[in-house]
């Protein structure tokens, strides 16, 4: 009797491990190009997530990586970046360009661009990405100035870290 007990221990624990968990992670990657003056930022989110994000909060159905997929998605992913991300460099708001996206996988990469940056000595990022959704989301910003690497991590709770250089 002992013995069942004990392999049935040893077959049910493993596969607890595999049950499903959810995370709920974002990266953004910023790096400053000195040569180009430019910041040039990647932000990598779950396709599912951001999908559920923009359909609640834009009342759309985004269908992605289907042939039903929206043709003009854009306009939604850069508004509801432009709502939900926004960057201080040396204390002053910038502006970023919405360059695109591309999809790996069960990933959605955005790529943006800050132009016309000569020297940063601070990056304020506000991250709010998916937050609203997902009150367990988390959004890591690893950024690059130089020879200089900072990362942090944000939630809901604490959005918004400002990086020196």
């Amino acid at each position: 009797m002992k013995f069942k007990k004990t392999y049935l221990l040893l077959l049910v624990i493993p596969l607890l491990s595999f049950s499903a968990h959810k995370y709920y992670l974002s990266l953004t990657q910023i790096k400053f190009k000195e040569e180009t003056k430019s910041v040039q930022i990647i932000i990598n989110v779950f396709i599912d997530d951001i999908e559920t994000a923009l359909n609640k909060d834009y009342n759309i159905d985004l269908q992605l990586t289907t042939t039903k997929e929206l043709k003009d998605n854009d306009v939604y992913f850069e508004k509801y970046l432009r709502n939900k991300l926004q960057f201080k460099i040396n204390n002053s708001a910038q502006e970023y360009n919405y360059i695109g996206k591309e999809y790996e996988g069960d990933l959605v990469y955005f790529y943006l661009e800050i132009e016309n940056i000569a020297q940063i000595s601070s990056i304020e990022v506000s991250n709010k990405i998916l937050m609203k959704h997902f009150p367990q989301q988390e959004n890591l910003i690893k950024s690059k100035v130089g020879k200089k690497n900072k990362s942090v991590l944000l939630s809901k709770d604490n959005y918004k870290e400002t990086l020196t250089y």
